[in-house]
């Protein structure tokens, strides 16, 4: 049982506290001691073979003085298509909570791959009452937020993926967004502009995408490339309250400079043009991209980000431990002939690595990231892209 000091991602910057420690099945009849000597190898001799299932939960405590005390759930699955470890690992990782503020969340994502990868579903869902921070629109905003959010909201994307040859997929995008019962509550004495969407949408976004994927390890990548692109069009013709379009794009190359050692590099890039409600714009910040800025801490229409980041995966002199350092840089901005050099931020830091589980080489991170705005501090289980 260990302790760590960490806002949660969808906190703004300030300390909380989570309380991790491994919990997996129970055994049926068996004494206590047994029961402890397989929790201990499940989760650090990892004693489960390679190619079966693998599942881990844990509670979390975390504290926000938005939400005051958090409880939680985390719970990751991963496995290979038919136990065949030649297969790509499928993973799925879920995510609840409630607060004493009556506050509540499920969060569920997942990567997962059919037999010889022929087919990939890529997607995530959130359902919460959660306060969200609004800071207002574009890259020159206030360093205090302006207001706060409080809504009942449903997000859903999903990706249905073909393999169309080699390591190219071709598919269809879905994207059902829904904030409702909305609480804009100013910070502020100063007038504020109420941004579209702010009494509350529901949008559905359909489109067309194209992946080229040749990961093995979704969660710890150590070689190869993960590119995406693709557009989203939302009309009152199939329900959306506001009609737009968005474009994306993601592009994630990684390559091995030792046998335990990995130099990563990401570019994001997303644009959208029509009515765009304010929750639905591009938004900078978070637990992946931009780490150290509160997710939605810049948004606009249009999105530029790139980081890099070295990865030691274990140390030479360790079998389970090691360490990353990255760097980030990004802006927003009206539209993409409007992006200017002196908007750009700019994002860094560290963090340690614990191999939990060895066979199927999965790491934890612990991450601290620096801004001009301070420090932001993200636990996980694998790598942040």
């Amino acid at each position: 049982m260990f302790f760590i000091f960490q806002p949660l991602s969808i906190f703004p910057m300030r300390y909380g506290l989570i309380l991790f420690f491994s919990l997996l099945t129970l055994p049926g009849q068996a004494q206590v001691w047994d029961f402890s000597k397989r929790v201990f190898n499940s989760v650090f001799n990892d004693t489960v073979s390679s190619e079966r299932p693998k599942l881990i939960a844990y509670p979390t405590l975390a504290y926000s003085p938005e939400t005051r005390w958090e409880f939680g759930v985390s719970a990751l699955y991963v496995y290979y298509a038919k136990q065949d470890t030649s297969n790509r690992l499928s993973e799925i990782n879920a995510f609840t909570f409630l607060t004493l503020e009556s506050q509540y969340g499920l969060w569920l994502d997942h990567a997962l791959y059919s037999d010889e990868s022929k087919w990939f579903f890529l997607g995530r869902l959130r359902l919460q009452r959660f306060p969200l921070l609004y800071y207002g629109i574009g890259p020159n905003t206030p360093e205090e937020e302006i207001a706060r959010v409080d809504a009942n909201s449903i997000a859903l994307r999903e990706r249905v993926l073909r393999n169309i040859g080699g390591n190219l997929y071709l598919g269809t995008w879905f994207d059902y967004q829904r904030l409702s019962s909305v609480d804009f509550n100013t910070l502020t004495n100063e007038p504020i502009d109420f941004p579209r969407g702010s009494n509350g949408s529901t949008n559905f976004g359909i489109g067309l995408g194209v992946v080229y994927d040749n990961r093995h390890n979704v969660l710890n990548v150590r070689e190869g490339f993960f590119g995406e692109t693709g557009f989203l069009h939302y009309d009152d013709a199939w329900g959306s309250d506001f009609p737009f379009t968005q474009f994306f794009l993601d592009a994630r190359y990684f390559y091995p400079t030792t046998r335990n050692q990995v130099l990563a590099a990401q570019v994001v890039a997303n644009s959208t043009w029509g009515e765009v409600p304010f929750n639905q714009l591009s938004l900078m910040g978070g637990e992946s991209m931009m780490r150290g800025y509160y997710l939605g801490r810049y948004r606009d229409r249009n999105l530029l980000a790139t980081q890099v980041e070295y990865r030691f995966l274990p140390f030479p002199f360790s079998k389970r431990w090691g360490a990353a350092a990255f760097v980030s840089t990004g802006t927003v901005s009206p539209s993409p002939q409007e992006i200017n050099l002196g908007d750009w931020v700019v994002s860094g830091g560290a963090g340690v690595r614990f191999l939990i589980f060895p066979s199927k080489d999965i790491f934890t991170r612990l991450d601290v990231a620096f801004t001009e705005e301070g420090p932001g501090f993200y636990f996980f289980i694998g790598e942040a892209f």
